[in-house]
């Protein structure tokens, strides 16, 4: 099989977008921004929003009129030529191998009201949970499309039941007198954290070559997943401010609305929604690996697709980096909350790099919402600060590197026929 396989629908391609972004911090972030922005966080997340959505517009629209595997690193392509192409999907794919440890460590958290793991039993289970990503995605989006649809709906069904038990409820629940008063600075300081929360606008685009209808489906599917994932995270920062002094205030809101499970339903759709985000960031670099070794960037043996159309190679390499990393992690004892920033900034080079692809394969209707998805890259590099020196240094060494590999394609349609 030489070329990827169409299966994903726009209810599918919503809830592939929705799981990513909920991911591992749907119910942590809003905790954790509360600490810096205090009283002003639900704003926080809803000016984050606000700036998110024209960024994820001009994902969509490039994905719609470019649909590749390639994602953001064949939009640079074809702006500025095969070598930037090159870079930035070589950015992405060693991005992802270093979140996805850190992502899965966030997602252990989960485990701690159920259960308590040593930090070798909680390595040797993350290691476990990457082995059963790798045969999940060997037969393709199409399961994992249908599974995060539900996956997706159960998360919205909790967070909007919740809401309902606390309108409807005749207590006295209200928000904690311990949440601090707001500050301009402590806002700068969580939208910082919380840009992590929608971190996976890129990785769909990956996957739109397999959308059986992208001209119709794909920018519906993305924009829905996006705006239901601002509500998501508004409301769990509104719940969590009931006690956002607890271990995880999100379990804590759960039991004064809904009852003593709040441990397990809130643990368990954490742990999975967290499951499904790297899920999908590695089935999205094994993709643009594919992309990249049909390019001569990397080596021919990660060519090779299955016969559901997964790049099997490419998926197996990475996640056994990855792997790697968790290990090297382990011994060192090194926190994952640097890991999320320096991943963040590398993101942020990513995003800056696809809004100025845009600003020339887009038509100029398209211009004054790039703007406004550059200004939001802006705003994010003011906020991480210098947790971009990583990304940038990486940008400088993948640069010089790819001056000296020779490429065996020497253009950007000759990738496109490969597909």
């Amino acid at each position: 099989m030489t070329s990827l396989n169409p299966t994903i629908t726009r209810w599918q391609g919503v809830g592939l977008m929705a799981s990513t972004l909920l991911g591992t911090g749907v119910f942590i972030l809003p905790q954790l921004t509360i600490n810096e922005a205090g009283d002003w966080a639900v704003w926080t997340w809803a000016l984050l929003v606000a700036a998110i959505l024209p960024l994820t517009w001009v994902f969509a629209a490039l994905s719609k009129h470019y649909s590749h595997a390639g994602g953001p690193a064949f939009f640079v392509q074809e702006a500025f030529g095969i070598r930037y192409g090159h870079m930035v999907g070589m950015m992405f794919a060693c991005a992802v191998p270093l979140g996805a440890p850190a992502a899965l460590m966030m997602t252990f958290e989960f485990l701690k009201p159920l259960i308590t793991l040593t930090p070798l039993q909680a390595m040797l289970g993350q290691i476990t949970v990457i082995g059963g990503m790798f045969l999940l995605n060997l037969k393709g989006m199409q399961l994992s499309g249908k599974a995060q649809l539900v996956l997706t709906l159960a998360i919205a069904g909790v967070v909007f039941t919740m809401i309902a038990a606390f309108l409807f409820s005749s207590s006295d629940i209200a928000v904690s007198k311990e949440v601090a008063q707001g500050t301009s600075g402590g806002v700068m300081a969580a939208v910082a954290l919380a840009i992590w929360g929608f971190l996976g606008i890129e990785a769909v685009t990956h996957l739109s070559a397999e959308f059986k209808d992208v001209k119709k489906d794909f920018v519906p599917a993305v924009m829905m997943g996006t705006a239901l994932v601002g509500v998501v995270f508004m409301f769990c920062t509104y719940l969590s401010m009931f006690d956002p002094t607890a271990d995880l205030a999100m379990v804590a809101a759960y039991q004064m609305l809904l009852g003593d499970s709040g441990p397990w339903v809130i643990g368990i759709l954490g742990l999975v929604s967290g499951f499904a985000t790297v899920n999908v960031y590695f089935a999205s670099v094994a993709r643009l690996v594919w992309v990249l070794s049909n390019d001569g960037v990397l080596p021919k043996q990660l060519r090779g697709l299955n016969q559901h159309g997964t790049p099997r190679n490419a998926l197996l390499i990475v996640q056994a980096i990855a792997i790697l990393i968790i290990i090297g992690t382990y011994v060192m004892s090194e926190p994952y909350e640097q890991i999320v920033r320096w991943v963040n900034g590398v993101f942020v080079f990513i995003y800056a790099a696809s809004m100025l692809a845009a600003w020339r394969l887009l038509s100029q209707r398209h211009r004054p919402i790039i703007v406004l998805g550059l200004a939001t890259c802006a705003v994010f590099v003011y906020c991480l600060g210098t947790s971009m020196i990583y990304g940038c240094l990486l940008a400088v060494g993948l640069f010089i590197w790819l001056k000296i590999v020779p490429s065996q394609r020497a253009t950007s349609q000759a990738v496109s026929n490969s597909l």
